[in-house]
């Protein structure tokens, strides 16, 4: 890809990105959305791959589309109320509008079709970027309008992400179908939170951007993109796949890793508002997705193929790991411990 296209596109992402969280009017988040949406996809589609194209489409298409509705939605509102400003949404088919099309961006269930297949169709480092900075829009979109939004649609969508999360993920032997489904569960979790503690949303994204960033940043130096090369990556850079096993156990939520933090707090917040039963039904929920963070981790570090043909050694790598994954690794692994410095500063 010609640097200059990869510099514009990347310059648009930062500036859709920052044009939509920084937006009052519904028209200028709009158009940072639109932004973000023509920027990433020569990203998705550089390889010229079959499956990156059919990728590409897939995305721009579920991308207008939401993009669509979300006009519509905030058309209609303004239509009945006079009010153009986002947090200001007040019109109840409007709201239902608004989630759909939210949901669809974001690839909440049931709009969830999209997601993984377009994560499967992009390389490595543009699947890095649809699976952390391109939700952080919508999810700020949420954040603004949180309090108009209607209870029982967000927590049936935000169980129903978590259980088809956690399902969908156990049989699937692509690294990147994995992720994907481990996104669509982390968002149940902050889908259900959203309406009662909305900064707990942004905290819960922002430590799962940590460490879906470090587990990206770790298959790509490793060039790993199937369980099967996972098995095998150990001999390439046994150290890194170590701190990998801690950052994929960080995701699945155990203590006393960083990924534990959130779900401890939303599980606190679930049971102050009355939803013990929400609070029960979705903690049981992520111990699907704990399977196959375990498989995934297990795959990586503790067994070796069962190999019955001849099989060669992958090299190892000998240049030093970058700064960037060992900063990343560290804040994946060890934040929890400075919780109740995190929990002022939100």
């Amino acid at each position: 890809m010609n640097p200059h296209t990869k510099l514009i596109s990347y310059l648009s992402l930062l500036l859709g990105t920052t044009i939509t969280i920084s937006s009052n009017h519904w028209m200028m988040a709009w158009t940072g959305l639109e932004i973000n949406t023509l920027a990433i996809i020569p990203l998705i589609s550089k390889s010229h791959h079959p499956r990156a194209i059919e990728a590409t489409i897939k995305y721009f298409l579920v991308q207008a589309t939401a993009s669509t509705l979300m006009l519509f939605s905030s058309m209609t509102n303004a239509w009945f109320t006079g009010q153009w400003d986002i947090t200001q949404l007040t019109h109840p088919t409007s709201c239902l509008l608004l989630t759909a099309a939210i949901a669809m961006k974001l690839g909440l269930v049931p709009f969830h079709f999209w997601f993984p297949e377009v994560l499967q169709g992009s390389p490595m480092a543009t699947a890095l970027l649809l699976a952390t900075m391109m939700k952080f829009p919508p999810i700020t979109i949420l954040f603004m309008t949180s309090h108009t939004l209607n209870p029982l649609l967000l927590t049936s969508m935000a169980i129903a992400s978590a259980a088809l999360g956690g399902w969908m993920g156990l049989n699937q032997t692509q690294i990147r179908k994995i992720l994907a489904f481990s996104s669509i569960s982390h968002l149940g979790w902050m889908a259900i939170i959203i309406i009662y503690s909305p900064k707990l949303t942004l905290l819960t994204f922002y430590l799962y951007s940590l460490m879906t960033i470090t587990t990206f940043l770790t298959l790509n130096t490793t060039k790993t993109l199937k369980l099967s090369t996972m098995m095998t990556s150990w001999a390439k850079t046994p150290m890194l796949n170590a701190t990998l096993m801690l950052t994929l156990l960080s995701l699945a939520g155990l203590p006393p890793l960083t990924g534990f933090l959130p779900k401890w707090l939303i599980i606190q917040e679930l049971t102050k508002q009355e939803m013990t039963v929400m609070a029960t039904i979705i903690t049981m929920l992520s111990l699907l997705g704990l399977f196959f963070y375990l498989r995934l981790a297990y795959h990586s570090t503790i067994t070796l193929p069962p190999n019955p043909m001849n099989h060669m050694k992958q090299w190892h790598i000998h240049k030093p790991t970058t700064p960037q994954i060992a900063i990343f690794t560290s804040l994946s692994t060890l934040l929890l411990p400075l919780s109740p410095m995190i929990l002022t500063t939100t």
